[in-house]
């Protein structure tokens, strides 16, 4: 982690152009055969002991071979350029309730997994079940095939697992908050402060469940001298739908679109293919994600399917308060503010590997 103060660049790993790493290989980490072997054992008895999702820990599937693995990726999620992916699983030889207790029990040790809806999800998919663009607003971003715009998740890391690729396109597209930031630093450093000012988020459009229409969050915390980013310009613009929301002032509409401009500017950022397998760890502090467009083979077994976690890290990273949404997600353990489970929720990794398939 940078230790900075506002209105200074960032310096640290964490600050990267794509076209200055696309070609290296520094963030690709491949699973040795006994680490895959040791993966695919412990899957397998997740599978057969079929634990609860909401209390499975991770001591109860102890790595030895893969032990000193998760600790680099988790020092190259919190202190480096803010992620890793990692290759080497036969997915194409698994099942999928064993790819994705390979999956769960490597979160496990990542973090704690919450919940990604009001349904209780410890797993989600991105799955196209619709034909609807970003345009309409009852389209949910991980069930269309259409271009997502960057953005941050809402937990401290973002994983995700492929199971099956696209047909065509569906890249997997990352770019650096804190190079945007220094960029904006460099172009309108009378701008950058208001990016360090609460704006307001559509809970709502993330998630129609929800129990309020909006949150609020600053698009940079700098706390104790450590940068974090927040970001995805869209769900500010949307939250000025809702009634009582104050309206954006003309300096923050100059700022949110100068942050697009950047971020969208050639040689910003790195594009990376997903290969059945490949699992990338994302911190949501350092890196925005989005995805390319994509064309799905006609079959649905053949379609592009990715399974996500959300995930709780305690890394000691200091953040502002009410930063990001994290004060608004739901733990592994328990429904909101002690309600009652969602009659459709689902705690086996049998069913949780299943795509609802739902709009």
């Amino acid at each position: 982690m940078s230790v900075i103060t506002a209105l200074e660049p960032v310096q640290s790993e964490a600050a990267w152009r794509g076209d200055e790493i696309k070609d290296r290989s520094d963030w690709i980490y491949r699973l040795s055969d006994e680490q895959v072997a040791e993966l695919e054992a412990l899957g397998g008895k997740f599978v057969k002991d079929d634990p609860d999702l909401r209390f499975v820990q991770k001591e109860d599937y102890p790595l030895v071979a893969c032990a000193e693995a998760v600790k680099e990726w988790g020092k190259d999620v919190d202190y480096g350029r803010g992620f890793v992916l990692v290759r080497g699983l036969r997915t194409h030889l698994y099942s999928d309730a064993l790819s994705g207790a390979i999956y769960y029990i490597l979160g496990l040790y990542m973090g704690d997994p919450i919940r990604q809806n009001e349904m209780g999800d410890l797993i989600d998919h991105v799955y196209a079940t619709s034909d609807k663009t970003m345009d309409d607003p009852t389209a949910k971003s991980s069930k269309v095939r259409g271009e997502l715009v960057y953005h941050s998740d809402s937990s401290d890391v973002v994983a995700l697992m492929c199971l099956r690729p696209a047909k065509e396109g569906g890249a997997s597209c990352l770019v650096s908050g804190a190079q945007i930031y220094n960029e904006i630093l460099e172009r309108r450093p009378d701008l950058a402060p208001l990016l360090l000012e609460p704006f307001h988020w559509d809970w709502r459009r993330q998630d129609p469940d929800a129990p309020s229409d909006t949150y609020t969050s600053p698009v940079v915390s700098i706390e104790g001298g450590v940068f974090s980013m927040y970001a995805g310009s869209l769900y500010i613009l949307t939250a000025q739908d809702y009634p009582g929301v104050p309206k954006l002032t003309p300096e923050q509409v100059e700022v949110l679109e100068l942050f697009d401009k950047i971020t969208y500017e050639p040689g910003m950022a790195i594009e990376m293919d997903f290969r059945p397998g490949d699992i990338q760890w994302l911190s949501n502090y350092a890196a925005l994600h989005a995805r390319t467009t994509f064309y799905d083979h006609p079959e649905p077994q053949r379609r592009r399917h990715l399974l996500r976690l959300w995930l709780h890290r305690d890394a000691g990273r200091p953040v502002v308060e009410g930063f990001g949404k994290n004060g608004v997600v739901q733990v592994r353990e328990a429904p909101r503010d002690g309600a009652a489970e969602h009659p459709d929720a689902q705690f086996s990794i049998r069913d949780m590997v299943v795509p609802r398939l739902l709009d």
